[in-house]
Order: structure tokens, then C-alpha cells, then sequence
């Protein structure tokens, strides 16, 4: 059986302090802007023949990353003393994006990647 995968992308525009001496000047408040892909993947396709509806996993991109745009992170509650990483919002962006899944979606695994900048880039892999 053939392993599908369907990709949709936003970003989100924070700003966050990294309150450690570990992260040098990014210890001071600063901005960024995070482009997400969040791909979906299961085996063979749903009865309608796709991974999954494109419309919905783009509008529950859209929905997970709301409560995030335009914040300070530092000021996210959800968030409150952790180091606000790349690698920490993606997976809090993962564990929203499983929870909100419908129940019968027939996934078997999600993963988010953010790009900083051009030349920086994590993401992280959730089995389902």
C-alpha cells in the first residue's frame, strides 16, 4: 500500500524573549516570522480519494495557529515557562493540530516544520 502525505502552509508573526544566557542576544524581546507546513499522512487514500479534505487542513492550520499570531509568546499561557524554541512551537503547534483532527480521519501520523529564515528550519513528526 502507498504512504500519502498532503501539505498545507501559513505563518504566524511573534515576537518572544529566549530569557536564558544559552541564547545569547535572543535573550532580549525580538520578532519573528515563522512560516508552518503541517502535512498529514496515512496509508492509501479515504474513500473520496484523498488524504484529507485540503479546505479543512488549511482552515485547521489556520485555527491552531490563531491564538499565536500577533502575540508576544512570552504572554501565551499555554506557553508560560518554556523557552519559546522553534522546536517548542511546533510542537505545541502539532499537539493542537492532533486534538483537533475528527475522530474518524484515518491518519497515522501528522508533522509540522517551521522555517525561520531561509537557512534555518525544524519540525517535528507526531504518530497518530
Amino acid at each position: 500500500m502507498s504512504r500519502f502525505r498532503l501539505t498545507v502552509d501559513d505563518h504566524i508573526m511573534i515576537a518572544h524573549s529566549l530569557q536564558d544566557p544559552f541564547f545569547g542576544p535572543a535573550q532580549n524581546l525580538h520578532g519573528a516570522t515563522l512560516s508552518i507546513q503541517a502535512s498529514f499522512f496515512r496509508e492509501g487514500l479515504n474513500e473520496y480519494g484523498v488524504v484529507l479534505d485540503i479546505g479543512a487542513a488549511t482552515e485547521l492550520l489556520a485555527a491552531t495557529l490563531e491564538p499565536l499570531r500577533y502575540k508576544n509568546l512570552d504572554e501565551v499561557p499555554e506557553l508560560a515557562g518554556k523557552f519559546t524554541t522553534t522546536e517548542v512551537i511546533i510542537d505545541h503547534i502539532a499537539q493542537k493540530l492532533a486534538a483537533g483532527l475528527p475522530t474518524d480521519h484515518g491518519l497515522t501520523a501528522l508533522e509540522v516544520e517551521a522555517e525561520e529564515h531561509p537557512r534555518a528550519r525544524a519540525s517535528v513528526h507526531v504518530q497518530l
